[in-house]
């Protein structure tokens, strides 16, 4: 087992990390940009390094400094978190070329899965179903004529990246060559890859995922689904698990899929298998992260399994010492991110407590939140043994949780907590395009 390791992010999943390193034992070293340098996670860590400028091409995306940080303080491993570079396959690289255990899958993985195309490709393979589709388009042109075989409406997406960027729905043939032109764009700034492939755009549709765990020796376990649906511009802002939309039936083939994807990918360490599943409860391959997913804790939760740790020790090359037939979905948890709407300074900050109820933060008062990096201010996390009691407790915690100083998302999250169509966990990938706060 490792005795000491670095931290390559910042904000709530550094502090995340921190804590499950000191209940395993393990020392840990901070990074932080000149701009963190308050931030909690220095604070909280061992021992700490400044990498750069608070711009994060500076710091935090900066592999060399990271890795050169690693080998000065001897660590062992580097745990990359979510964001950043936790997906990029020379930093994985970089890290077995240095001698330094990349907390995650191995470089190849991460650039198969990155890649869509290439993705899609293997999925198809090894009978994973996906949606109706393209390989890699060479212009708009091309995208005309597969989109004409394939039938309106259609998505072009980037091969490249995720985060909802290079990401454009296309409804008439004369929006073609504008809207692929400009997501092309968008991909390149993003991810250096401005290559675009199709899919069939099907609505309404549900986002499910499936955490796993994988280990070296081939064993594979997947912990239930979660239900991402609630989305504003491709971006998550509730997830439970397990999905009020899915049957045990489907849950068992959404997991037995999911391991066969893990498995044709040669999977290590823990990750993510991302389906679309239309009303008719079909579901198709969307994507596979290969790391830590913000939403990891209401999967912990159902499944009493520390993401994290296990992380860790598959790193270490431990193997897991449990089957899917000891996992067992229980009770129900639901995530809210809570994002800012600006900069600002914490002023009053109050958290609600109470039994399985946690907010996920690096905030305190009197913390200057930087403009350099994502929106996310925390997360608030609840569990209970039915989904009807984590509802309530999830309004109850957010109507007491206060962040003061700065303009924050949780008015706009007990108002969707509220709706009738959470409730009753009807709703689809759609739903904020119709949600509107009374009063409005």
């Amino acid at each position: 087992m490792f005795t000491k390791i670095l931290i390559a992010n910042r904000g709530e999943i550094a502090i995340r990390i921190i804590r499950a390193c000191k209940e395993m034992g393990i020392s840990t070293v901070a990074v932080y940009s000149e701009a963190d340098r308050e931030s909690l996670h220095v604070a909280l860590a061992d021992e700490a390094i400044c990498i750069g400028g608070p711009r994060a091409d500076d710091s935090y995306l900066n592999g060399e400094r990271i890795v050169s940080a690693a080998l000065a303080t001897h660590a062992q491993a580097i745990h990359p978190g979510y964001g950043f570079l936790s997906e990029n396959a020379g930093f994985a690289a970089l890290c077995k070329e240095h001698g330094v255990v990349f907390i995650g899958p191995p470089a190849e993985v991460i650039s198969n899965m990155g890649d869509k195309d290439t993705a899609r490709r293997l999925m198809k393979e090894n009978g994973v179903p996906t949606t109706p589709g393209t390989d890699i388009l060479r212009d708009a042109q091309e995208a005309k004529e597969a989109a004409a075989n394939i039938g309106y409406p259609v998505l072009i997406k980037a091969s490249a990246g995720g985060g909802g960027k290079g990401i454009r729905l296309i409804e008439r043939e004369e929006d073609m060559e504008r809207a692929f032109e400009t997501a092309s764009s968008e991909a390149q700034k993003a991810f250096g890859d401005g290559r675009m492939y199709m899919e069939k755009y099907l609505d309404p549709v549900k986002h499910i995922e499936v955490q796993l765990l994988a280990d070296e020796e081939g064993n594979i376990v997947c912990l239930g689904e979660r239900e991402c649906s609630i989305q504003r511009n491709n971006q998550k802002l509730i997830e439970e698990s397990p999905s009020p939309g899915v049957s045990p039936e489907i849950r068992r083939e959404l997991m037995a899929t999911a391991a066969r994807a893990a498995k044709a990918s040669g999977y290590v360490s823990a990750g993510t298998v991302e389906f679309l599943m239309d009303k008719d409860k079909n579901f198709y391959f969307m994507e596979m992260n290969p790391r830590l997913q913000v939403e990891h804790p209401v999967s912990e939760l159902v499944t009493g399994i520390d993401i994290v740790k296990w992380q860790i020790r598959i790193a270490a090359g431990v193997p897991l010492d449990f089957t899917q037939e000891d996992i067992h979905v229980q009770g129900a948890a639901i995530e809210c991110r809570i994002n800012a709407k600006g900069p600002g300074k914490v002023g009053f900050f109050h958290t609600p407590g109470g039994p399985w109820v946690r907010f996920d933060t690096f905030l305190y008062q009197g913390y200057e939140i930087p403009p350099y990096y994502d929106s996310m201010l925390g997360k608030m996390i609840v569990y209970s043994s039915t989904r009807e009691e984590a509802i309530r407790k999830m309004t109850a915690a957010l109507s007491e949780l206060v962040i003061g100083g700065t303009l924050n998302n949780i008015e706009d999250q007990i108002e969707i907590i509220r709706d009738e169509r959470f409730k009753k966990g009807d709703y689809y990938t759609d739903f904020m395009k119709h949600f509107q706060r009374p009063g409005q």
